[in-house]
């Protein structure tokens, strides 16, 4: 395989099928418990609660906080859509506003703290807000989204990024794997042509796999525009 060779629709599609099974692999981690890529940017989300919940992490926390904690990453490990998580997330943190939790979680929003503890107890006995309080909790309400939109896109950042170069580091194994097995046995691989040729492949398969088929195609469409023009 020479450099001439990467310029053909057939070459882009194997290294955009490199990437797509790279991609492939690293999506088989998340089986791992611990080290499993989708356990990436979860410290975000974890971040994000402790603001209500300051001394609470999920290894520690017992009763209802382990429940919250293992159901946020529950739903973050499975993928589940990120605005079904941040919905869920402000639920059970709403469900946990009463006259107890209302000063930790007014430092958290920026809210009235006495107010705040008055709609919790009345949130607690059902009990109507009036305008003022319905003021509050809007505001509350608001702030909450903030905190939680902020965590959940710092994680999906932080997941994305480390799902990508993940993949692009098993790309460039498997490349130089494959580059390996064609190399001539009685011939050194490293340092030739060939294995810088395979690297190169390597590091363009992660970032080509979602448009292979789009430059497959405009390779192949400037073929033909350039046979017809000689013609």
């Amino acid at each position: 395989m020479d450099f001439s060779s990467f310029t053909s629709g057939s070459t882009v599609a194997a290294i955009g099928a490199l990437g797509t099974a790279s991609f492939g692999i690293v999506d088989g981690l998340k089986t791992l418990p611990v080290v499993g890529i989708s356990n990436s940017g979860y410290a975000f989300i974890q971040r994000g609660i402790q603001e209500f919940f300051p001394e609470a992490k999920r290894r520690t926390a017992q009763g209802d906080l382990k429940i919250l904690f293992d159901t946020l990453q529950g739903n973050w490990i499975n993928g589940r859509e990120l605005n079904d998580q941040k919905a869920i997330a402000k639920s059970l943190i709403k469900l946990r506003l009463d006259s107890t939790t209302a000063p930790q979680f007014s430092t958290a929003t920026g809210v009235d703290k006495q107010i705040l503890s008055q709609i919790g107890a009345k949130m607690s006995n059902n009990t109507p807000l009036d305008p003022a309080e319905t003021n509050v909790l809007g505001r509350f309400d608001l702030a909450l989204s903030a905190i939680l939109d902020d965590a959940y896109q710092h994680a999906d950042q932080r997941y994305r990024n480390w799902s990508k170069l993940t993949a692009s580091f098993v790309a460039v194994l498997l490349a130089l794997a494959g580059g390996a097995t064609l190399a001539e046995g009685s011939k050194p691989y490293l340092g030739t042509a060939q294995m810088w040729l395979a690297l190169l492949a390597g590091v363009l398969a992660a970032p080509l796999a979602p448009m292979t088929k789009d430059i497959a195609s405009a390779l192949q469409a400037g073929v033909k525009a350039a046979q017809a023009f000689r013609s």
